[in-house]
């Protein structure tokens, strides 16, 4: 006997007066109900770390496991879900993954993060910026000013410092742990710290400049633990900023995301609110890119 399709029950029934027609908003806002249900178990399927049990999967979105079952054999007839016929379990079907991988193609993480600067900038109330890693190492590729910010000589296609700005130690603290981007990026370390080390000492009166590897050290290992870069005076005299890393569903670092300004006006703490704004605009990026961070 063929398992029963989602009921009736599980969809909003209309009113003599609704319709199909696409200018009906107040029905269109209404959905369908039992897609959104539905949807639970592929969402829970989604964050699993495997295939699941049938009760299982049912707790995980919610319902019974009567209900679930249902739905699951639609999925299965669409290639959402499909089920091991040895262990029982059901997982992500080919259709999902296609899905998926589709969704992958099209994303423009720059394009992306370009969307989400005005509401962030409007929060902030400092300039933010957004760098990705090019030939020559992190290089601008977007900027916008607040309406009060101090001026910095940056412009777009500036390849940034690995010690010195907010930029380069995001890159250098969540690109370069292990592979092929530690072998670059380690040269690049010794290089610039060498170059420091030669300045006149009354040539560089900036603070927070790490002069030696383990001192590099432990300043990769800050900005891992705090989940973003920080600088203070580094770069700039009296210019503090943020760069907060964004990442794809591979788990790469897809770009930089930056705030900066005056240490008069911006906050330069750790847990001070631009901070908290610009990780949290970079996480949702990043899990919008189809990032899911290890547990």
């Amino acid at each position: 006997m063929p398992a029963a399709l989602p009921s009736d029950a599980d969809t909003p029934r209309k009113t003599p007066a609704a319709t199909d027609s696409p200018d009906d908003g107040e029905h269109l806002r209404a959905g369908i109900q039992s897609v959104e249900v539905g949807f639970e178990l592929l969402n829970a399927l989604s964050h699993a770390p495997g295939a699941l049990m049938l009760r299982d999967l049912a707790a995980a979105a919610g319902m019974s496991a009567a209900k679930a079952h249902r739905y699951l054999v639609s999925f299965q007839r669409m290639g959402l879900v499909m089920q091991d016929p040895v262990s029982t379990r059901y997982d992500l079907g080919p259709a999902a993954l296609r899905l998926g991988l589709a969704s992958l193609s099209r994303i423009d993480a720059v394009k992306l993060a370009r969307e989400r600067v005005p509401a962030l900038l409007l929060e902030t109330g400092h300039t933010l910026a957004i760098a990705v890693w090019g030939n020559q190492g992190p290089t601008m590729v977007h900027w916008a000013e607040a309406p009060q910010t101090v001026p910095v000589t940056l412009r777009l296609g500036d390849v940034m410092p690995l010690l010195t700005s907010a930029t380069g130690r995001c890159f250098a603290a969540f690109m370069g742990t292990e592979g092929r981007d530690a072998e670059r990026i380690a040269p690049m370390i010794r290089d610039e710290l060498t170059r420091l080390k030669k300045l006149p000492h009354n040539a560089m009166p900036l603070l927070d400049v790490p002069q030696t590897q383990q001192a590099v050290q432990a300043m990769l290992n800050e900005t891992r633990h705090h989940g973003l870069a920080r600088v203070v005076h580094s770069l700039v005299p009296g210019v503090g900023g943020f760069c907060a890393p964004v990442y794809d569903a591979q788990g790469r670092l897809a770009l930089g995301l930056v705030v900066l300004g005056s240490v008069a006006t911006l906050d330069t703490q750790w847990d001070g609110a631009p901070a908290k704004a610009l990780l949290r605009c970079a996480r949702q990026l990043s899990a919008d890119l189809g990032h899911q961070p290890l547990a």
